[in-house]
């Protein structure tokens, strides 16, 4: 079973969230510093990390920050309630989901659910996609733009990837959250338009190509190398 991280600070909602993992089976390991979380990363190599926003000595933004340098391991952000100006830098910084507190321990369970399946389903299709100087590899979950290793957060590759299977194909954003986020998962679709947003701040604004097209009213379209039908 998945090892998971506990990012945090306050006892009452780690050990009430532990000994619930423990008992769906999980192996867990608990911190409630941002440095111990660094420090728990590097040494048990956790499948999945729950971070809390705020820490003490590093706050859980900064965690995240650190941990994509090197690792494009899932996490799952636990936020204030209302909090929208830290769920957006979250996710700005790589995390692939949030769940803000107080949450029931049945939605964090098929939040964590939902991001080990489609890091599961990711690691299982090993072939190479390819358009213009873009390239996905999925036995890393990574992706170079004209060779250049780009820095994704798992739902950022899944809609990468998406695209890229569908290139010159318009898509409508509840398509798009289905493939990324599963069938079932409520997800407002403002947020396939934030993480669209993201992916042409790291691919159409870097390379000076347009990857990916607004197709007004409809959704979204990945464009196709010149010729190609």
């Amino acid at each position: 079973m998945e090892k998971i991280l506990i990012v945090e600070d306050d006892d009452g909602i780690s050990d009430f969230v532990n000994a619930e993992l423990r008992h769906e089976g999980y192996e867990t390991a608990i911190a409630d510093t941002g440095r111990k979380a660094l420090d728990l990363f590097e040494s048990d190599t956790p499948d999945l990390i729950l971070l809390d926003i705020m820490l003490p000595e590093l706050s859980g933004l900064e965690v995240l920050r650190r941990i994509r340098k090197t690792s494009s391991v899932p996490v799952i952000l636990l936020t204030a309630k209302g909090e929208t100006y830290d769920k957006v830098n979250g996710l700005n910084a790589g995390a692939d989901d949030y769940l803000a507190k107080p949450f029931e321990i049945e939605e964090l369970l098929a939040r964590m659910s939902a991001v080990l399946r489609r890091v599961s389903r990711i690691k299982e299709e090993p072939s190479r996609l390819k358009n213009k100087g873009l390239t996905l590899i999925p036995e890393s979950m990574s992706a170079e733009l004209d060779g250049n290793k780009l820095t994704l957060s798992k739902t950022e590759f899944l809609m990468l990837k998406f695209f890229m299977e569908n290139a010159g194909k318009v898509l409508a954003r509840d398509e798009i959250i289905t493939s990324v986020w599963g069938e079932g998962h409520y997800i407002d679709e403002n947020n396939v338009d934030v993480y669209v947003g993201y992916l042409r701040s790291k691919i159409d604004q870097v390379s000076g190509t347009e990857y990916i097209k607004t197709i007004r009213g409809s959704g979204y379209m990945m464009t196709e190398e010149e010729g190609k039908q």
